[in-house]
């Protein structure tokens, strides 16, 4: 051995200035443009930022671990070099080193033959001797030959030229150091241990890490398993259950248990069934509550089994009473998140064991019948979903349940236009369908309100009514009638559905309005038609308003309606009905009275003139309108004209009256 004239210095660190870390953050930058740009990904940056600062803090440990072996190792030198009084190459100690590292596979003093596979090397024993009394015999001095052949031939060489010359070779495979450590392992080699260990250390990465730990935790590697170890916990959220694949059960649950505060949890994730038994085992005097246990992200040990589709766990977890009705952070069972999830797998396998079916979430009130109901049709587990429904009705789910705006599971899957869930919940004979939600709507009037489509017996309104649904329902806040809501919407279809279907058509709301008022101040003159058609009144007036408002019309009947708002095809629906039901008298229809005025003496001729609307008086005038009516203080349509200063209409009543005489 030489001196080493090199001497070991510590430095201590330098204090950094913010403004030198600035320079270093802009250094790492132009060096790593594909690092995430400010803002846009900081957060993402700052994190793996941190990994890299952990990373290089364990190289840098490593680094004054292995100066201070070289000052350790360079004073016990400087010892054994005094104590021999002779520090030149000729020395005794020096010579005696050389010669051991000639005698290597030499026939020179040799008295024991190693047997590897294919090859046979000379050996001494008392060199074997000084490097270890473990050679897989009882006492080297009793044998002859020592069988190594179920070690590979090339690791058993390089462990005997180092047994003989303390020397190994650079550039080793670290499969090829795995193997020689283990095999330094098996013969106490320590030395050679921590060499290998330090040589792997270098190679050691995020991708081998978990790996080299349970090599290392097999061989007693315990420099190396720490080192591994301290790069787990520095990228443990970057592990996914394929790294933990092959390592065994008790390593792992060890592992878990320093690694994090849940290892029960992590067993979950990482598909180890046999990590969950330890776990189980351990704790049985805790149970059930550790299995009630939500983590740092609000997860449940039974919602991550079923999540991640690991039934026989999940059993396991309810075999060892884990609570299927557990709740998270919001209040939410596994049920509910399992259905907010889309899962069809969890949802199922709950119900069937037990899960409560009509437990709400808080402030919403929703129950799994809603939540299932609540999935849009168009969404790629809406048809999982039915499925779900389909198990909750059989298993007594409450299907007049309603959430915080009133709304029943039959509201809800109009509102998603779940057809596949409506029609279960229909056909379950259970629905209520005259439940008001918070806008007293019932579950038809929630179908006419949502549904834009055709309405014919396939629709929900169409299915709704072929059930009983009242289509008459009136809201006793207003008194309005579907078809009074319908028609002050402008949903025409919806309304000439409801006729059709046989609503009344002369149900008066609480300001005396009949739908046909509602239809003809909306312009609906395909519904006006169709109400005439079916028995509406066209001579039903507004009633009086018990507020003092001198400005308040009432009387009104649906023409009135139609003019004031200059709905020409409403009137005009309204005068061809009235000629219909003239020349049709045993038609039993009923006849507009033209000349009935409202609360203002106002008849629909009379508003229509002073609106400027002569083409209207004029189909009025010839439907049969009367000129001579008078208001109650005596006065003419022609009077009121010139009082009011309306020329033209005054010129046009005139005109009028020439044509008459």
């Amino acid at each position: 051995m030489q001196r080493s004239s090199h001497r070991t210095i510590q430095r201590q660190p330098k204090p950094v200035s913010s403004a030198t870390g600035r320079l270093r953050h802009s250094a790492i930058r132009e060096r790593c443009p594909f690092l995430p740009c400010h803002h846009h990904g900081a957060a993402m940056a700052e994190g793996e930022v941190a990994k890299l600062q952990r990373h290089l803090s364990l190289l840098r440990e490593e680094y004054v671990k292995l100066q201070a072996r070289y000052a350790d190792v360079e004073r016990k030198y400087n010892v054994a070099v005094a104590a021999s009084g002779n520090a030149g190459s000729d020395s005794f100690v020096s010579r005696l080193l050389k010669t051991v590292a000639s005698l290597f596979d030499q026939e020179l003093y040799s008295d024991l033959t190693v047997q590897l596979n294919g090859k046979s090397v000379r050996a001494h024993r008392f060199v074997l001797s000084c490097r270890s009394q473990t050679w897989g015999v009882g006492n080297l001095a009793d044998v002859d030959t020592l069988d190594l052949t179920d070690i590979q031939p090339d690791v058993g060489l390089v462990l005997l030229r180092w047994v003989y010359t303390d020397q190994m070779e650079s550039g080793l495979q670290d499969s090829f150091l795995l193997d020689l450590m283990k095999t330094a392992k098996r013969f106490s080699l320590d030395s050679l241990l921590n060499r290998c260990e330090e040589a792997l250390m270098s190679s050691v990465n995020v991708k081998n890490c978990v790996r080299y730990y349970q090599l290392a935790d097999e061989i007693g590697a315990h420099n190396l398993q720490h080192h591994c170890s301290e790069l787990i916990s520095n990228h443990w959220n970057d592990f996914g259950s394929e790294d933990f694949a092959h390592m065994s059960a008790p390593l792992l649950y060890s592992m878990f248990k320093a690694k994090t505060r849940y290892p029960l949890h992590t067993a979950i994730r990482t598909h180890r069934e046999d990590v969950v038994f330890l776990y189980l085992i351990e704790f049985d005097s805790q149970l059930p509550g550790k299995l009630n246990e939500l983590d740092d992200t609000g997860q449940l040990p039974l919602d991550l089994a079923l999540s991640s589709r690991q039934e026989s766990i999940a059993s396991t977890l309810l075999n060892h009473r884990a609570d299927v009705n557990a709740t998270d952070f919001k209040g939410h069972t596994l049920l509910h998140k399992a259905i907010e999830r889309g899962d069809e797998f969890s949802a199922l396998f709950l119900v069937e064991h037990n899960a409560s079916v009509d437990l709400a979430v808080p402030l919403k009130k929703e129950t799994a019948l809603h939540m299932v109901a609540g999935f849009n049709a168009s969404h790629e587990s809406a048809g999982a979903m039915v499925g779900v429904a389909e198990c909750l009705l059989k298993h007594g789910a409450d299907v007049n349940a309603q959430d915080s705006n009133g709304n029943t599971p039959i509201h809800r899957s109009i509102e998603a236009k779940n057809m596949g869930v409506f029609c279960l919940l229909l056909e379950s004979g259970k629905a209520n369908l005259e439940l008001r939600n918070n806008e007293q709507h019932t579950a038809l009037g929630f179908a006419l309100h949502f549904y834009d489509g055709t309405y014919n017996g396939e629709s929900f309104a169409g299915q709704l009514a072929d059930k009983g649904a009242s289509l008459d329902a009136v809201s006793k806040i207003t008194g309005d009638s579907q078809l009074h809501l319908v028609a002050r919407a402008g949903n025409e279809d919806a309304g000439i559905f409801l006729a059709q279907r046989g609503a009344q058509c002369n149900i008066s709301n609480n300001k005396g309005e009949t739908p046909l008022h509602a239809a003809c101040q909306a312009g609906l003159s395909r519904l006006v038609q169709t109400l005439l058609e079916y028995g509406a009144d066209p001579n039903k007036q507004t009633l009086g308003s018990s507020a003092d408002d001198d400005d308040a019309r009432y009387l009104e009947t649906p023409l009135h309606r139609a003019v004031i708002n200059k709905h020409f095809e409403a009137v005009r629906s309204i005068l061809r009905h009235k000629a219909l039901a003239v020349q049709t008298p045993g038609a039993g229809l009923l006849i507009a009275n033209l000349n009935l005025k409202n609360s203002k003496d106002e008849t629909a001729l009379s508003l229509s003139l002073e609106l400027g609307l002569h083409d209207m008086a004029r189909e009025l005038l010839d439907a049969g309108a009367s000129l001579d009516v008078v208001d109650a203080e005596g006065l003419s349509l022609l009077h009121r004209a010139i009082l009011h200063q309306d020329t033209a209409g005054a010129i046009f009543l005139l005109d009028q009256v020439c044509c008459f005489c």
